[in-house]
């Protein structure tokens, strides 16, 4: 017979405190939106590091480089213009980098096909950064419910909403394992 107990301190609930330090950081969280991007130009390695600073909260894995121009090659974002990104680039950058976590490469890709039938990038983006803060904040605890944002139903809206709730499970179950390991840390 195995002995679990040495392992007890995994199985009790989450204390009230952390829960509550878990939420705060996503309480602070917001997304730049569209016409908040920076639209002077960033080179690639300031773009990677724009993103990487705006997404830190979230624990995602970094954006580098090299997966900027893979995107661009595989038409996920537009080419730069003069080695530049602008507004544009930026927030198909910031899409990816989180769908990335729950979406194959070539489904954002759809996905995104799919919104520009629909919507412009701007409002489509905007969207995606509101929709991500909500489910978010439920996620978290810091709401009881996920607010209908929005005035039209589509599938695209359904789709992305979907994958922005994996994502969001995906995060907080980061913040979760971080907080274990910390805690493991301190107990040592």
């Amino acid at each position: 017979m195995v002995d679990f107990s040495m392992g007890r301190k995994y199985n009790e609930p989450m204390k009230d405190a952390t829960k509550r330090l878990m939420a705060e950081s996503m309480n602070q969280f917001s997304l730049p939106r569209y016409d908040q991007l920076p639209d002077m130009g960033l080179y690639l390695e300031q773009a990677a590091k724009y993103i990487n600073q705006r997404l830190e909260p979230l624990g995602l894995p970094v954006i580098t480089s090299s997966m900027i121009r893979n995107y661009v090659k595989m038409g996920l974002v537009n080419n730069p213009l003069r080695k530049q990104y602008y507004a544009d680039q930026l927030a198909h950058l910031m899409c990816v980098t989180i769908l990335k976590q729950v979406v194959p490469l070539e489904h954002v890709s759809k996905l995104f096909e799919k919104q520009r039938q629909v919507y412009s990038d701007q409002v489509a983006y905007d969207y995606f950064c509101m929709e991500l803060e909500n489910i978010l904040q439920y996620r978290f605890g810091l709401k009881d419910s996920v607010e209908e944002i929005g005035e039209t139903q589509s599938l695209e809206k359904e789709m992305l909403r979907s994958a922005i709730t994996a994502v969001s499970h995906v995060i907080f179950l980061n913040a979760c394992f971080e907080q274990i390991r910390v805690g493991d840390e301190q107990n040592l």
